[in-house]
């Protein structure tokens, strides 16, 4: 006769098992979702060897390319050309001077060449001089009445329905998730807590530094064009122990810029879980990893390899990618 205890194990396994399944519904029944469950199954059920409390429950995930899309380009890098163009007609010098040239004859190309310096000058010429309450406004508008041109979606239709469940199943099971993303934090949290379901408090990213003062009586922060933290690779674990200040036991990502977010997780005290999405889905989404110019995976995949990271294959493991594609 099997011990009580064993009895009411198996029951309590069975059971979230059985959960999971539900709640991951959007996953093939593939080695990646048996990976997910497992883990939760064993850092929430009391009598695991592997328990966590609720407070160490921490989970972090990168945003472009983890959680909505990435390419052809970034989100966000998208945002502020079309704010190139809107704010052309303040700026006639940009009709000649690079990278906004690049924009404003819409030369990808040049665009590309121009690279992470081209980039943070566009990002600093129309992501700063407003203070923070415009600066919201201002992607509330455009994320409100943008489309991505292939796929003719606003951006927020453009997350990742597995990820949304897997979201939720952690949530339901005493997790606290943090966005950890490269992208600008500002930008982020105009849509986290509605898209997500991720207050901002719980969203990090990349910051200008911000100038308190005072206008017409009013207090203001004024975003200044000046980097005050990159949130990408090395700077995320530091962004994760400075604004958490605890190890998070489980991380998702997908490029090289979440290695050392991955690494910094699969370090600590306690059973983690390690992730990373691989685009392989050039019909419902898209394929891209050692070679690409925006969520190059490379590194993070041969770490994966050798440490037994979860790599989910997009077109073979995730019944739908949007919500909008389910049959």
């Amino acid at each position: 006769m099997k011990p009580l205890i064993t009895i009411v194990l198996y029951a309590l396994i069975t059971a979230n098992l059985a959960y999971g399944n539900e709640a991951l519904r959007s996953w093939n029944d593939t080695h990646s979702k048996q990976q997910i469950i497992s883990f939760v199954e064993a850092v929430t059920i009391k009598e695991s060897k592997d328990f966590v409390p609720i407070p160490e429950r921490i989970a972090v995930f990168d945003n472009d390319g983890t959680l909505w899309v990435e390419q052809p380009a970034y989100t966000q890098l998208i945002f502020a050309m079309d704010r190139v163009k809107e704010m052309a007609g303040e700026h006639p010098h940009w009709k000649n001077t690079h990278p906004f040239k690049a924009v404003l004859e819409d030369d990808h190309q040049a665009l590309v060449d121009s690279g992470a310096k081209g980039i943070m000058q566009l990002v600093m010429a129309t992501h700063s001089g407003m203070n923070t309450e415009e600066f919201s406004s201002a992607v509330e508008t455009w994320v409100k009445k943008t489309k991505d041109s292939r796929f003719g979606q606003k951006y927020p239709d453009l997350v990742y329905q597995p990820m949304l469940e897997l979201l939720e199943y952690l949530r339901d099971n005493g997790f606290k998730i943090y966005i950890v993303s490269g992208g600008g934090v500002e930008f982020m949290r105009t849509f986290a807590e509605k898209v997500y379901g991720i207050p901002p408090e719980q969203v990090i990213g990349s910051s200008v530094k911000t100038q308190f003062e005072i206008v017409n009586g009013v207090p203001q922060l004024k975003r200044l064009p000046e980097i005050f933290h990159f949130d990408d690779k090395e700077g995320k674990p530091i962004a994760i122990q400075t604004f958490i200040g605890r190890r998070p036991i489980l991380a998702f990502g997908n490029s090289d810029g979440d290695l050392q977010m991955l690494q910094w997780t699969a370090a600590g005290k306690h059973k983690s879980f390690c992730g990373l999405v691989h685009h392989t889905d050039a019909e419902r989404e898209y394929a891209y990893d050692r070679e690409s110019h925006v969520g190059k995976l490379d590194k993070a995949w041969k770490e994966a390899d050798e440490k037994g990271w979860v790599l989910v294959d997009m077109k073979k493991e995730w019944k739908h990618v949007f919500s909008f594609d389910k049959q």
